[in-house]
């Protein structure tokens, strides 16, 4: 064997090791150490109130004592030694909650809800958009978000694992990633349309319409480093004279249970898009880890994702921010955003458990923190939408043994604000404080 092919299989097996150990698995899996931070630095934060990610209410006069990237102790400051020569930061006037969990995100896109959707595929290039993603993700963490899922490139193709990459190993500021790559639909299912057939123009998604090409798409995408995979059950939508909303079905149940099957061999979670009707029963019948959106959910839909533990990823706030196109075409009669509030407020009373997810990238980055006030409008406690956005997040994304709570062990990704979240769910759209990973991202409060 040469040395030149011993070279290129060694690093062949290095890349793809890597690939692997980078995707978000089912179970706890390793996370490189935040890059610049040295493990032996001691950090004590005093916090004045502290909210931990998994409980009702705000803990009084807490120390977090934080070694390297990892948080080494939590408790009551007069319990908790801070070590001679330790920074300590003073959050004595503030509360200190986990770094916030967006599951829903599009760094790839930015201001699609202004018709820039067919500008952006057609006259950017995927290196402009991937520019455009690194801006974004700058702005997401310094709102507070330390970890998100990036639900596709919108035909940027795998420009996501490379900013994914290029965070991990410090190069440019954002929060920790898992990415989709190219999410999937049907021929018909998804943009760009309405193009002449002599044309060609990109899509925004991996084409596949039968169950072999699916799973072919799944295993592509895992091999080009996507942590999850998402697809599309739904794509085109109509209210009829009576208000109902019908939505149109994309991938059969076939394409559905193999794209699952495929993805959960390989460890990988399945997100599905959906507002509801058969594209949405496909996807819970076949296992899917998330619905996406849920806007038109059934009282059968959320038994069975209450029974199978299939999260809701709701995404209110984008709803809200357009209702006059339905309100047109109903006559006034309703919208997604009201028939997203009734599956909601269902969801949540049949205990279905509702991860934070916000859409973000249609409307500003950085500025999705809005979607807390209609998760509590609509029926949530404060701390349950905290929690959505923290611990339950984190289970979603199989990172609960790095992330979602103030414990030790946890990287120590932290934020704070200067009222009280649960008295005012508010608060979290005025993040003072960014911690990442021992690293301060930034400190409005000194």
């Amino acid at each position: 064997m040469s040395k030149r092919f011993t070279r290129v299989w060694i690093f062949a097996l290095f890349a793809a090791a890597s690939i692997h150990a980078a995707r978000g698995q089912f179970g706890p899996t390793t996370e490189p150490a935040m890059p610049g931070v040295d493990p032996s630095r001691v950090i004590a934060i005093r916090a004045g109130r502290l909210f931990d990610g998994k409980s009702d209410r705000l803990l009084s006069n807490q120390v977090v004592l934080i070694r390297g990237d990892r948080i080494e102790e939590v408790g009551p400051g007069d319990r908790v030694r801070i070590p001679s020569g330790a920074e300590v930061i003073d959050l004595s006037r503030a509360t200190v909650l986990p770094g916030l969990i967006d599951t829903h995100t599009h760094l790839f896109l930015t201001g699609e809800a202004e018709g820039r959707y067919d500008e952006q595929l057609l006259k950017e290039s995927w290196q402009y958009r991937t520019i455009e993603a690194v801006v974004n993700a700058k702005m997401d963490l310094q709102a507070g978000f330390t970890s998100m899922r990036d639900l596709e490139t919108e035909g940027a193709m795998y420009s996501d694992v490379d900013v994914r990459t290029a965070i991990n190993r410090g190069l440019i500021p954002g929060p920790r990633l898992q990415v989709v790559t190219r999410a999937i639909s049907t021929t018909g299912g998804y943009p760009l349309e309405g193009y002449s057939p002599e044309v060609t123009v990109p899509t925004g998604v991996q084409i596949v319409d039968t169950p072999d090409e699916a799973r072919k798409a799944v295993r592509e995408q895992i091999k080009y480093g996507a942590d999850l995979i998402k697809i599309y059950s739904t794509h085109r939508f109509y209210f009829t004279p009576e208000g109902k909303l019908v939505s149109i079905p994309t991938l059969t149940l076939d394409e559905t249970k193999a794209i699952v099957d495929e993805a959960h061999r390989e460890g990988v979670k399945v997100a599905c898009h959906s507002y509801g009707g058969e594209g949405l029963r496909n996807c819970l019948e076949a296992g899917v880890d998330s619905i996406e959106h849920g806007i038109d959910l059934d009282e059968a839909a959320i038994a069975k994702m209450a029974e199978k533990g299939i999260y809701l990823v709701a995404t209110l706030l984008p709803y809200e921010l357009e209702p006059e196109e339905d309100l047109r075409a109903t006559g006034g009669k309703t919208s997604r955003a009201r028939l997203h509030e009734a599956s909601f407020r269902k969801a949540l009373a049949h205990g279905v458990k509702i991860a934070f997810g916000t859409d973000v990238g249609p409307y500003p980055h950085g500025t999705q923190a809005r979607e807390f006030a209609y998760m509590v409008k609509f029926g949530m406690t404060p701390a349950q939408a905290l929690r959505a956005a923290t611990s339950v997040a984190a289970e979603l994304m199989g990172w609960q043994d790095r992330a979602g709570s103030i414990e030790k062990g946890k990287f120590a990704d932290l934020v704070a604000v200067t009222g009280d979240p649960l008295s005012d769910i508010t608060e979290l759209e005025r993040v003072k404080f960014v911690m990442k990973g021992g690293a301060l991202v930034r400190n409005d409060l000194k």
